[in-house]
């Protein structure tokens, strides 16, 4: 029988430790929904690595000039 592994959740001073940014700066980004997705737990927040790994994905760029001005100049 397989039984799944539970995700690896990580907590918002182990994600901005991660990513070198602030906790405040995760906080915010909850707030305008602009970050990784997150689940909220009674008063924790905790963020599914495999969910900050997607979000870091989505946030790849090959060039600052945006999405669709890259795909434009293939």
């Amino acid at each position: 029988m397989n039984i799944a592994e539970p995700p690896v959740l990580l907590s918002p001073r182990q994600l901005a430790a991660r990513w070198g940014l602030s906790e405040k700066t995760l906080e915010r980004w909850r707030m305008l929904g602009t970050g990784p997705v997150f689940l909220k737990l009674g008063g924790r927040v905790l963020y599914r690595i495999d969910e900050v790994e997607a979000h870091e994905q989505q946030r790849t760029r090959r060039c600052t000039a945006g999405r669709a001005v890259a795909e434009a100049l293939l």
